[in-house]
C-alpha cells in the first residue's frame, strides 16, 4: 500500500511523450519555495499496486514515443517499496516509468532496484552547495548526489531540473556553478523551472507559515534568458 495525494493523465512535461503521473504524498524535506506543501505529510488515501496498475494501464493506449508511468511526490523513493511491487505489472503490459525525484532518500537495496528498473530518471538539482541546500531545504545535501551519481554509473536516461527562484538563485554567476556541478552526471538536458505563486493558497488553508510570500514570480523572460545561458555553459563544457 502506498499513500497518493493524486493523479494526472495524459501528461505531457513529466518525462517523454504521454504520462499518467502518480503523486505520491510525504517528502522528507521543506523547500522554501515548494508550491505542494499539501504533499509533505502522508495523507488519508490508500491504494495498493494493483488499484493503482489498473488506473496507469486504462492510458496505455497513448503511452506511445517513449510515454508511460511518471512517479513524483511528494518524494516518489519513499515509496520504492511500492514501486518496486507494481514495476512486473507495468513490465507485463510493456508499460516503463520514469521517476520525478528529488533524490533525497538514502540509497538503500529497494532504492536502487527502483533506479534501477526506471526507464528514466528526472534528478531535481536544488543547489549547488550543502549550505544552501541545508538553508532552503533543510535536506542532506549528499543524497541526491549519491542518486545523481548511481544513475549516472547505471547508464540511466536522465534529466536534471532546477526551480529558478527570484533573490535566491536567478543569476548568470547562479548558473555557471549549476553547470558546473552538472559535471559529474550523466544526462540528456537540463531544464530550468520558474518559482510561481500558484500554490501559495494552499499554505494559507493548511495554516502553514511561507517564507517567500513576498516572492513574486520570476519573469518569464527572465526564465529564457537564464536557460539560454545555462545551455550556452552545459555545450561548451
Amino acid at each position: 500500500m502506498a499513500n497518493i495525494h493524486s493523479f494526472e493523465s495524459l501528461a505531457a512535461v513529466d518525462g517523454e511523450g504521454i504520462r499518467f503521473d502518480v503523486f505520491f504524498t510525504g517528502c522528507p524535506l521543506r523547500c522554501a519555495y515548494c508550491h505542494n506543501p499539501d504533499t509533505w505529510h502522508k495523507g488519508d488515501i490508500e491504494m495498493s499496486a494493483r488499484e493503482v496498475f489498473e488506473k496507469a494501464r486504462r492510458y496505455k493506449p497513448y503511452f506511445k514515443n517513449g510515454g508511460g508511468v511518471t512517479f513524483s511526490g511528494g518524494e516518489p523513493l519513499l515509496n520504492a517499496k511500492f514501486i518496486n511491487e507494481i514495476y512486473p505489472m507495468l513490465k507485463s503490459e510493456g508499460i516503463g516509468y520514469c521517476l520525478d525525484t528529488s533524490g533525497s532518500v538514502e540509497l538503500t537495496d529497494e532504492v536502487t532496484q527502483a533506479i534501477d528498473n526506471a526507464d528514466m530518471i528526472i534528478l531535481d538539482i536544488k543547489f549547488y552547495n550543502a549550505d544552501d541546500y541545508a538553508k532552503w531545504t533543510k535536506g542532506n545535501f549528499e543524497l541526491p548526489l549519491a542518486v545523481g551519481k548511481y544513475a549516472t554509473k547505471k547508464g540511466k536516461r536522465m534529466w536534471l531540473r532546477t526551480v529558478v527562484v527570484p533573490g535566491i538563485n536567478d543569476t548568470e554567476a547562479d548558473m555557471d556553478a549549476y553547470a558546473e556541478f552538472a559535471k559529474q552526471f550523466k544526462f540528456e538536458k537540463y531544464e530550468l523551472l520558474g518559482f510561481h505563486t500558484m500554490g501559495f493558497f494552499k499554505y494559507e488553508e493548511a495554516g502553514i507559515k511561507n517564507p517567500l510570500k513576498d516572492t513574486k514570480p520570476l519573469d518569464r523572460d527572465r526564465l529564457r534568458e537564464l536557460q539560454e545561458y545555462l545551455n550556452s555553459k552545459i555545450e561548451s563544457a
